[in-house]
């Protein structure tokens, strides 16, 4: 019987060793559960990125003429609110200048992909309050979490702001569209967020002692290079809404020539110089096709690197990342050359928002390596 106990023993002190450390059983649950509310406020935001883009492809961003917080949640219900609606609209530049003589079931096509872009911006600013309040409330934040929580808010809120500022550059003057600048601004923000949230989703998906193992095996080339992948698809990503705001990608839809030559021609033809950058079509969707050269380089680079990887589940990362570039390039030489139609520019950006998690997902992969047999 004795030599029955201490068999029992030795399996029950077995069975605790996996169990982990103290901090991690007892939030464990709340890692979860965390997680999961991130991952809705992700898919919302994958969401709201086609539908903003929508609403730049059909003209609809000017239609709502004010930013009311809670009273803009509700449309024109009667005959007499649209036609309100629609005399605001008839006062601004676009209208008077590009759009006189609408019909109101045009003003109101346009009017509801705004209104809906507008309302699930509320509707992911609503998430983030419930959920980060009931985690507050309950205690169920992970420790050093707070502040990361409180950031993807403060970036929410940013957005928001952000959106008006984009919206108000085209109210006035001889503006028929908003600040390509503003707009880069908008969708650049948001990609930033959706990264933030992407890499908070992979930390939680392991406890903080499964992170700090990993770290010691982290590999600092690798996160070197993710951190430059990030850095020059991001860029890239704003060059794509430059060219969006500008509709540059309409024109010049010759490849890899630009109207027959390496350059488009009056590549340089505004005063200050500095507006071809943000006005010329022809320069914009140069630099636009430059540094997509430059970012696929660098992928190449970044492959190599990974394949030797010791760790297999950190090199397979890097295969997925050159072949997503390279759908995503040949997907933007077919979008030019096809003039932009909108299926094909919702397509292209989607395929940048998949590049982007990718990268982001390799440098978290980079720092903190998955655990793999001694076989592997």
């Amino acid at each position: 019987m004795a030599k029955r106990a201490i068999f029992e023993e030795v399996g029950t002190t077995e069975r605790a060793a996996t169990t982990g450390g103290v901090i991690d059983g007892a939030r464990s649950g709340a890692r979860r559960a965390v997680k999961r509310w991130l991952g809705l406020l992700f898919l919302l935001i994958l969401l709201i990125i086609p539908v903003g883009g929508m609403t730049r492809l059909t003209d609809s961003g000017l239609s709502i003429t004010e930013w009311n917080l809670v009273t803009g949640t509700v449309p024109p219900l009667s005959e007499a609110a649209w036609d309100a609606e629609f005399e605001k609209y008839r006062q601004i530049p676009e209208y008077q200048l590009q759009n006189r003589g609408m019909e109101m079931s045009e003003f109101k096509f346009i009017y509801w992909w705004e209104w809906g872009h507008r309302q699930l911006g509320r509707v992911i600013g609503v998430v983030w309050i419930v959920g980060f309040l009931a985690f507050l409330a309950l205690k169920k934040i992970p420790p050093g979490w707070t502040g990361r929580l409180v950031l993807v808010g403060a970036g929410i809120g940013a957005q928001g702001a952000i959106g008006w500022w984009m919206v108000s550059s085209g109210l006035t003057g001889t503006m028929l569209d908003v600040a390509s600048y503003r707009l880069a601004t908008h969708l650049g923000g948001a990609f930033a967020l959706l990264s933030l949230i992407a890499w908070f989703m992979l930390s939680l998906a392991r406890t903080s002692g499964e992170l700090i193992s990993a770290r010691r095996l982290s590999e600092p080339r690798l996160m070197t290079i993710g951190s430059v992948l990030i850095g020059l698809t991001f860029a890239q990503i704003l060059m794509g809404a430059l060219v969006a705001g500008i509709d540059a990608g309409r024109n010049y839809i010759d490849w890899p020539l630009m109207a027959g030559g390496f350059t488009p021609p009056g590549m340089w033809e505004l005063e200050p110089v500095w507006r071809n950058l943000f006005e010329n079509d022809g320069t914009v969707q140069f630099f636009h096709r430059m540094l997509g050269y430059v970012l696929f380089a660098v992928i190449l680079v970044a492959f190599a690197l990974g394949r030797r990887s010791a760790n297999r589940k950190t090199a397979v990362v890097f295969h997925g990342i050159l072949a997503m570039a390279t759908v995503q390039m040949v997907l933007g030489i077919v979008t030019v050359m096809h003039s932009s139609p909108w299926y094909l520019a919702i397509l292209h950006q989607f395929g940048a928002v998949v590049l982007m998690v990718l990268t982001v997902r390799a440098r978290h992969r980079a720092k903190y390596p998955l655990p793999q047999s001694v076989r592997s």
